[in-house]
């Protein structure tokens, strides 16, 4: 019998849709050994070590030009001071962003740009962990992901306590980022949405990149409440579009919270059925923050569980054709690129 996932992460022998499109990847992970389930409850789930060589498999025939590294805790110092180890990951990743640079995977450049951890909640004490990753990774380092979803279902892991887009040391260290040129990445929930816009607002010199089409949840208590939960999160989704700062990411959908099940199908996901469901939900954030503050994510090798980068490149193409040139070149590369500082 095939386990949960497996069919769903074999190729679907489909050809690569408008392959000559450049595509930056804006969201993806690498790590060497799984990461804690400890701080990432689904990395039981996840394959045992994700690096360039795997990237470059996956990416296929489609023009993957350069990509987003975003972190996911794992390959931390064992020791030093605790608000400094997160630095490891970030030594990490610029190396295999240069071996990736060497060409050793053909005209790829992986980890372009490098989203690394740091703990906004020290203030302007988070100023050194910053200066170290930029001392590090001097070339690809803009910025750090904080996330701070929380929610008082059992059902979904909390990443921070609750209203931590309120709390003062988080918002200091924003500042703190803000002041050095970088941004902030930020995965949440959606009933979190308004305090993001909030938040937002009170940090207009901060580039602020929402993960995930703002963080949709369908499992646990907002399971089978779509009359409810879509109408909800689109008032947060506009809220969040009325902020300029505000960047969204497109992707992410095959993450268990998301309510497809996927990853439990029997026989694998094609692009054309996928491009269908991710329209209704991808198709009203272009719509609010327009094309030229959209950018798509495969959000590898996470999504992997419910489908093949081949699958959801070729459904980004499918669900993007009512766009026109320049706003598809904006979703799938000249976005990332711009707000990364990716020049490759």
């Amino acid at each position: 019998m095939t386990s949960q996932g497996e069919a769903a992460r074999l190729p679907v022998p489909e050809p690569v849709l408008e392959p000559e499109i450049p595509i930056c990847d804006a969201h993806h992970h690498f790590w060497a050994s799984r990461p804690d389930p400890a701080k990432y409850a689904e990395a039981v789930h996840w394959q045992e070590r994700y690096l360039v060589r795997d990237l470059a498999e996956d990416t296929g025939g489609h023009n993957v030009r350069s990509t987003v590294f975003i972190e996911v805790a794992s390959e931390y110092r064992p020791a030093g001071p605790v608000e400094m180890r997160p630095v490891g990951e970030v030594e990490f990743v610029q190396r295999l962003a240069e071996e990736s640079a060497g060409g050793s995977y053909g005209p790829l450049r992986a980890a372009a740009a490098i989203i690394g951890h740091a703990d906004l909640k020290l203030g302007e004490g988070v100023r050194p962990v910053l200066e170290a990753m930029c001392e590090t990774s001097p070339d690809r380092f803009r910025g750090v992901r904080h996330s701070v979803g929380w929610d008082p279902s059992p059902d979904l892991p909390n990443r921070e306590a609750d209203g931590m887009l309120s709390h003062e040391g988080y918002r200091a260290g924003a500042r703190v980022l803000a002041s050095m040129g970088l941004c902030l990445e930020n995965s949440l929930y959606f009933p979190q949405l308004q305090e993001l816009a909030e938040f937002a607002r009170a940090a207009p010199d901060l580039t602020i990149v929402l993960n995930h089409i703002g963080g949709l949840v369908r499992i646990g208590p907002y399971a089978n409440r779509d009359d409810e939960v879509i109408p909800a999160w689109q008032r947060g989704i506009r809220a969040t579009a009325g902020c300029p700062n505000i960047v969204m990411k497109l992707g992410g959908l095959g993450q268990a919270r998301y309510g497809f099940d996927w990853h439990r199908r029997r026989e694998p996901l094609g692009s054309e059925e996928l491009a269908a469901s991710l329209h209704t939900f991808m198709g009203y954030c272009i719509e609010q923050f327009g094309p030229d503050r959209c950018m798509f994510e495969s959000n590898f090798p996470v999504d992997k569980v419910s489908y093949s980068y081949n699958v959801v490149y070729n459904a980004f193409k499918r669900l993007s054709r009512e766009y026109s040139a320049s706003e598809r070149a904006a979703m799938f590369h000249d976005v990332a690129a711009r707000v990364y500082g990716i020049d490759a």
